[in-house]
């Protein structure tokens, strides 16, 4: 499939481009402007609109396999796709856990038979999510894992997260790490602070994630190994990570959208559908989270895009799972909290959405360099809307953005040189 895709303002952080011209796609891959088309290449006018790299996922649960009623890899792409997603990277707490190549094998075919946004598998650090010994890294990694995490049953043991860590250094590969001291949120369902007493439910201390966002720096510290820190949520854990890269550790970061986007106060009106791990903070932390992204304390934008079904959320805010779906309403939000307020530029949240989850991932991807794999999403950022239920392409719908004025819409998702969604 031949495409040229005209009038757009491209922009292209990992080239440092932002400019009004023209891009050529051929044989899947961004390729130089013909002196003459093709009589089958079609073309796409995108003037108004911001052509940019495939945005890039580093941390979702497709939920498959094991819980397909709260969504698959094929209703997961989908949504992916429908957000701008050209990859995702999901997490391993499924069931079976992705602990085997034989796992990872299945979820890469039924991705690729889903025709939608790549999925790229993310292994559990250790063997079946258990902590008890640490998983076979080569192995998993030969099988096309991309990175390892024990996301959802955190790393408790100190010794096996240093070690691998160690082992992350000397393969090349990045571990990611879910930061909470289980013993600390155990019976906690949001936030410990004023919504929490109000509510009469158990609240979550921001010590139980600083405390392991410590351990894990000091780790890092100590071995010269990169670590990843997942969801950054609280003030306390932005500083120290802020304080140690200054120290030259090898840190990175995330957060996603409904921390810089939300407090508690959203538990009060939309309940369990504002529950996550780790939970809602308050405005301080919030403003401590915009603070990191825009001194580029925060790395990467991710959307934890975690479905849960409405029975699930529907079970009281103490029993509800923690999660809210995320790929379609990932760029708006940044677009809506980030960029209209003036706290970054456009291009630096697509590159937080491209370039630099790219940088942790092998392979070539996260740009519009001539060669590279034809992943492009074309969006309006000055397009609003009312998030409606009935637009969610993902097989749940627990998000507490339902209903709210969101700016920024996209227009069209192409992944190698695919269209896989248009609006």
């Amino acid at each position: 499939m031949r495409l040229l895709i005209q009038n757009g303002r491209v922009i292209d952080p990992a080239n440092g481009v932002e400019r009004i011209c023209d891009l050529y796609v051929e044989d899947g891959k961004i390729a130089p402007l013909p002196k003459t088309l093709a009589d089958d290449t079609q073309c796409i006018d995108a003037a108004g609109k911001v052509v940019a790299p495939g945005l890039i996922d580093l941390h979702c649960h497709l939920r498959d396999p094991g819980f397909t009623e709260k969504e698959d890899v094929f209703t997961g792409t989908a949504a992916a796709a429908a957000g701008g997603f050209t990859s995702v990277c999901c997490m391993p707490n499924t069931k079976p856990t992705i602990s085997t190549p034989e796992v990872i094998s299945d979820i890469l075919k039924r991705a690729k038979q889903s025709g939608k946004t790549k999925v790229l598998p993310i292994a559990s650090v250790s063997d079946d999510l258990m902590g008890e010994k640490l998983s076979n890294f080569t192995e998993l990694k030969n099988a096309g894992a991309v990175a390892f995490s024990d996301d959802g049953r955190p790393v408790q043991n100190d010794a096996m997260m240093r070690a691998a860590l160690v082992c992350a250094k000397a393969n090349n590969f990045t571990v990611i790490s879910h930061c909470e001291m289980t013993d600390l949120t155990a019976g906690g369902a949001i936030n410990e602070g004023a919504v929490s007493a109000q509510l009469g439910v158990g609240g979550i201390p921001n010590s139980a994630e600083d405390i392991m966002i410590a351990r894990d720096l000091v780790l890092a510290a100590e071995t010269g190994a990169p670590v990843h820190i997942a969801h950054v949520s609280t003030a306390g854990g932005i500083e120290m990570i802020r304080v140690a890269k200054a120290h030259g550790v090898r840190v990175t970061c995330e957060t996603c959208p409904h921390y810089f986007s939300l407090t508690e106060q959203a538990v009060l009106e939309k309940g369990a559908n504002a529950k996550m791990s780790p939970p809602l903070r308050t405005a301080r932390d919030r403003d401590a989270v915009i603070a990191g992204i825009c001194d580029g304390t925060v790395d990467v934008i991710a959307t934890d895009h975690a479905p849960h079904t409405a029975a699930e959320k529907n079970a009281g805010l103490q029993k509800a799972p923690n999660g809210i779906v995320g790929f379609e309403t990932a760029l708006s939000l940044g677009i809506t909290s980030l960029v209209r307020p003036g706290h970054i530029s456009l291009a630096r949240l697509i590159e937080m959405m491209t370039a630099a989850p790219a940088a942790l991932l092998p392979g070539e991807r996260g740009s519009l360099s001539e060669g590279a794999a034809a992943d492009i999403v074309i969006f309006d950022p000055e397009e609003s809307y009312v998030l409606g239920e009935q637009e969610l392409h993902s097989k749940s719908k627990n998000t507490p953005f339902i209903g709210e004025a969101l700016w920024g819409r996209v227009y069209m998702t192409i992944a190698d040189g695919k269209i896989i969604y248009q609006r």
